[in-house]
């Protein structure tokens, strides 16, 4: 096998000190809030302008996976996703920190990402041929009704009300629509010269999530999520990766998530750790716990991130397509170094496209030790005063915010969703549907435009957005998804009310008894 035959290069001295050294800045940046794997590959392109291609493309292929796993960390510590792909892991991550074991999470969190990152890049290396086929059928339509299941998805994941995940999914939808319209030009709901420009992921998760935990350390409320002094208790890895292993649905589960997820060329891979939370608590035993410290959730989420890294190269090696915005720019690192995507890639320079997949499977060994040793360390992070770690988080949030456009309007934009989500937060909103909509937002609707484009040359709008297997495959799952988000929220309604007076009937006797 020509891996095998490349492997010897992968370890070789400075390819080997690449990978480590890679795998630390990664995980460093990805546990930063703003650092998302897009902007931490992009920032360091500069530096392989010196490199050969091989030693290039590996350092930013394991900064790839690394910054995803990374993110994981300040979701679980502090309740921040480091990126998109880490919110439906803070959804039982934090809540698990919460209750003291932040260090088994943690560990779940690096053990998971490993296997579904050694899936994944095995999926890149055997499976690119016959996965590719599959990739090339999703056009438009297909694209479109992929992001309308994501967002379907909103109901049922963080929210307590249904209804209310999915009107926040709405509202993440129409702050997408904020700025130009991609086809006409002309401006939407734009009532501010600071909002000229729309408003980007970057500066929609950092406020929605980093200002209203800094707004509950200042406030010092009971309860709050952020800035909670916990414990970290001690736990053993061994024992952790047995437990791990042993979930195999959610292993399973989250991996299919990903790799499905990645080879979808321009999907994206933010939504694969949230569809595959939402599979694996449709498929779990514990329902009711998913949300308040449940491990599958968390195992599902990561295994989901990682095995999307591996399987967004597919199209993006074979085709030059892309499967998520950091492949993106990962084949603009390709590009730079002279290579292109493509058959002969794969003859003419065999070396550096075998060196390059085999470094991705080494990282994923790299990746459990280096998280495993952050996770040690994870304690001094907790052990943080709340203003001092309030003001640190404001620093990083306006710092990270400021550096993706160099604009501060994105600070004033960060700012206000931020405050305003804090008074939602009120009321039963939380940010992970909001923000879900504005990532899903322009996917839906550049392919609903695209598709409105080739219908009106073809059948017809209903014929091209209904017809064929595909389509009717995803609209399906778009209604099961829906009915059946609504339908545990009706059951999950009615057991409280049955419960309520079951508790009556159980405590009047015990009150009567003891008057007596």
């Amino acid at each position: 096998m020509e891996l095998l035959h490349y492997l010897p290069q992968v370890l070789s001295g400075w390819n080997l000190l690449i990978l480590i050294g890679g795998t630390i800045v990664g995980l460093i940046l990805g546990a930063t809030p703003g650092f998302s794997p897009t902007m931490a590959v992009a920032l360091l392109i500069p530096f392989t302008f010196k490199m050969d291609a091989t030693s290039g493309l590996i350092l930013l292929g394991v900064l790839y996976t690394s910054t995803v796993a990374g993110g994981a960390v300040s979701a679980i510590l502090i309740n921040i996703p480091g990126a998109p792909a880490n919110i439906a892991t803070m959804l039982d991550g934090h809540p698990m920190a919460k209750a003291g074991k932040a260090t088994q999470a943690l560990y779940y969190c690096f053990i998971s990402s490993a296997v579904g990152g050694v899936l994944g890049v095995l999926v890149l290396i055997f499976l690119t041929p016959y996965l590719v086929n599959v990739a090339l059928k999703f056009g438009p339509p297909e694209l479109f009704w992929t992001a309308i299941l994501g967002i379907t998805v909103i109901g049922s994941l963080g929210s307590a009300s249904v209804l209310k995940g999915l009107l926040g999914g709405a509202i993440g939808v129409w702050i997408s629509l904020i700025g130009f319209n991609p086809v006409t030009g002309t401006e939407r709901f734009v009532f501010s010269e600071h909002l000229q420009g729309g408003i980007t992921i970057i500066p929609a998760l950092i406020g929605l999530f980093a200002i209203p935990q800094v707004l509950q350390m200042v406030e010092g409320a009971k309860g709050a999520n952020g800035g909670e002094r916990f414990d970290m208790a001690p736990t053993s890895v061994i024992k952790a990766i047995i437990f791990n292993l042993k979930k195999v649905k959610a292993l399973v589960i989250g991996s299919l998530s990903g790799i499905i997820v990645g080879i979808i060329p321009g999907a994206g891979g933010q939504i694969a750790g949230l569809i595959a939370y939402d599979q694996c608590k449709k498929f779990s035993h514990n329902k009711d716990n998913f949300g308040k410290g449940e491990p599958e959730g968390i195992i599902a989420a990561e295994s989901a991130n990682n095995a999307m890294v591996g399987a967004s190269l597919v199209p993006m090696l074979s085709l030059g397509i892309p499967g998520s915005p950091t492949a993106a720019v990962l084949l603009g690192g390709l590009l730079i170094q002279g290579l292109f995507p493509g058959p002969d890639l794969f003859t003419q320079h065999a070396s550096v496209a075998w060196t390059f997949m085999g470094a991705l499977l080494i990282s994923q060994i790299l990746l459990v030790v280096c998280g495993l040793w952050i996770s040690g360390i994870g304690k001094y992070v907790i052990r943080i005063p709340r203003h001092i770690m309030a003001a640190a988080v404001t620093t990083l949030a306006i710092f990270g915010t400021y550096s993706v456009q160099n604009s501060f309007s994105d600070v004033i934009i960060m700012m206000s969703m931020g405050s305003l989500m804090y008074f939602g937060m009120q009321y039963g909103f939380t940010p992970g549907p909001i923000v879900l909509g504005i990532i899903l937002g322009p996917i839906a609707e550049t392919n609903f435009l695209q598709s409105q484009m080739l219908a009106q040359a073809g059948d017809g709008m209903l014929r091209y957005m209904f017809g064929g297997w595909l389509n009717i495959l995803l609209v399906s799952l778009c209604l099961l998804s829906v009915a059946y988000s609504l339908y545990a929220s009706w059951q999950a309604r009615k057991t409280r009310q049955r419960a309520t007076p079951d508790h009556r009937v159980q405590v009047h006797p015990e009150a009567n008894h003891d008057a007596h």
